[in-house]
């Protein structure tokens, strides 16, 4: 058994300490929050404000085929992890849409295009039938494609249980301000030492990894009793790659907004119209929803867009996951604890 100190509550870190503890190892987790639940403020844990797709083959539209290779591996990595948490029912994997009216087949062309060119990904056209058949809410006449065994996760439930079930020491209120080999430096002058230690802080990393940027995202969450979608759908459109997420039976979550700026002020009106007026578009039982949350947040990110990790004795470290946090997370953990021999993501 080891003692080991986290820097960071947010996913990286609460999926860490989890894995972790079940290994026997004693576990403490450092974060600036309050407390471990959100606030929808723009502040904390990126995590909580994403749709929680997980879609490594969609993905495959803007990021290269090594994410979405570690998107697939993390695929195979989430039905033992919610199990064991308890949360199965969070974790759905019934596939993904991807969506385009009959004037944008030329910007879903080429998406379609990258997408056969990967080798990694098949998307199958989908009839006006078909896609009546597997999604009725959905406007006729749209053209569609599926993408078999993708699906969506639930992230503030997720994060919930990854608290709960965790047998950590959680430490509130306390930023961490360096992260070096067994040590963390906490932002009060105070030095904690362990065997190992995990920086997971995101943003709060920046110090030591300056070359981190933020990169604002922006959903809108809805409410609308018995919508009817089932599976999660993209929309491909020249000036717009909206996602549409069924979180439950009456809630939906939409986005896809990413701009280069690190404001965290409230989501803009600009935002709010174009988004909520493409999703209406392909589905127009949306004129009836219920705006229920405007969120924003900064995701973490590096110059390439690539997740940055780092193993050596006493010191692990995990940043940049940009927008794929929930996709890659499991993936990118497991690796680095294989590395560092401290524990295995894997539940049989």
């Amino acid at each position: 058994m080891a003692t080991i100190g986290i820097a960071g509550a947010g996913l990286v870190g609460r999926l860490a300490a989890w894995a972790l503890s079940r290994a026997g190892h004693a576990v403490e987790v450092f974060d600036p929050a309050p407390d471990a639940h959100p606030r929808f403020d723009g502040q904390g844990a990126a995590a909580f404000t994403a749709a929680g797709m997980l879609s490594p083959m969609a993905e495959l539209e803007a990021a290269s085929p090594e994410i979405a290779a570690l998107g697939f591996a993390s695929l195979q990595l989430w039905p033992g992890i919610a199990e064991a948490l308890g949360v199965r029912s969070c974790l759905t994997l019934e596939g993904s849409l991807l969506l385009s009216h009959r004037q944008d087949l030329g910007a879903a062309e080429r998406v379609l295009s990258r997408l056969r060119a990967s080798g990694l990904a098949q998307a199958q056209p989908l009839s006006a039938a078909q896609l009546a058949n597997l999604e009725p809410a959905l406007l006729p006449g749209l053209q569609a494609w599926s993408l078999a065994g993708e699906g969506l996760i639930h992230p503030v439930e997720l994060m919930a249980a990854l608290h709960a079930r965790t047998e950590a020491r959680w430490h509130w209120e306390q930023t961490v301000s360096s992260v070096e080999v067994g040590r963390l430096q906490l932002s009060i002058g105070e030095t904690r030492r362990f065997e190992w230690v995990l920086d997971a802080r995101g943003l709060g990393a920046k110090p030591q990894l300056p070359q981190l940027r933020g990169v604002r995202g922006e959903v809108i969450t809805l409410d609308l009793p018995d919508h009817g979608l089932v599976r999660p759908l993209r929309l491909l459109h020249p000036r717009h790659r909206i996602y549409l997420v069924p979180r439950s039976r009456d809630q939906l979550v939409l986005g896809a907004s990413e701009i280069e700026s690190e404001d965290r002020s409230p989501v803009s009106l600009k935002t709010a119209v174009e988004l909520m007026a493409a999703a209406h578009s392909v589905m127009p039982a949306l004129a009836e929803a219920r705006i229920t949350r405007l969120d924003r947040n900064l995701r973490p990110a590096l110059p390439d867009n690539h997740p940055h990790s780092h193993c050596e004795p006493g010191l692990l470290r995990l940043n940049g996951l940009y927008r794929h946090g929930w996709l890659l997370a499991p993936a990118l953990l497991q690796r680095l604890l294989a590395q560092s021999e401290l524990a295995d993501l894997s539940i049989e």
